[in-house]
């Protein structure tokens, strides 16, 4: 299922350019801060920040060009890019799945009857690190599967140095992961959508 053609558009932020000088209102055109799902065109700049992000650390990125293509041809509705003034400073790519648990398949696949988003990576640029981009665009993306009648819940795997990270964000450990890549370990995570939207609309917020 895919909604390639109602691809959401997230809050936006304008500059406001300067009422006496038209030379400098040409050049602020750009929204000042977009939060929009990724299309196939983000895709090289995608995988630029995740190279950087995670080949020093891990060796290798979660996701390739071409799997980074594979899932913003797919599902594209469960990306979300934040852009600075049209540049790409931080990402999240997801894909549905139809298991309780994730398995090594999830990797590649999407399940378009599932109802978990399995997020298989967030990266944020190495310029905008240290500032608490990652957990605000979680946060942006989590509100957004909210709005996603089919969604009941998010997963993840990740390292354990990463657990107090998503632990924060809402995440809840489920244990140890199926899935190895190399001599790479992961624990399993998991954010029930249906439950917080339902909190949310019962506590009067």
């Amino acid at each position: 299922m895919s909604m390639i053609n109602a691809l959401p558009f997230f809050k936006t932020l304008y500059l406001r350019p300067p009422q006496n000088s038209l030379g400098r209102q040409r050049r602020h055109t750009l929204p000042a801060s977009e939060f929009r799902c990724l299309t196939p065109e983000d895709a090289i700049g995608v995988f630029e920040i995740e190279r950087e992000a995670f080949t020093s650390v891990s060796g290798d990125c979660p996701l390739h060009l071409d799997e980074i293509h594979h899932f913003l041809n797919l599902c594209p509705e469960l990306s979300l890019g934040w852009f600075e003034e049209g540049q790409l400073v931080a990402f999240i790519i997801g894909s549905l799945w139809d298991q309780e648990r994730l398995s090594q398949d999830a990797l590649t696949l999407h399940k378009p009857h599932g109802t978990t988003v399995h997020i298989h990576v967030l990266a944020v640029h190495c310029t905008f690190r240290q500032q608490g981009k990652g957990s605000i665009l979680m946060w942006r993306y989590l509100q957004y599967l909210c709005s996603l009648p089919y969604v009941r819940r998010a997963t993840l795997m990740c390292e354990d140095f990463l657990i107090s990270f998503y632990s924060k964000c809402g995440f809840k450990v489920l244990g140890p992961c199926e899935i190895t890549v190399g001599s790479l370990n992961f624990i399993e995570m998991n954010y029930a959508i249906q439950a917080h939207a339902f909190m949310r609309r019962n506590s009067g917020c």
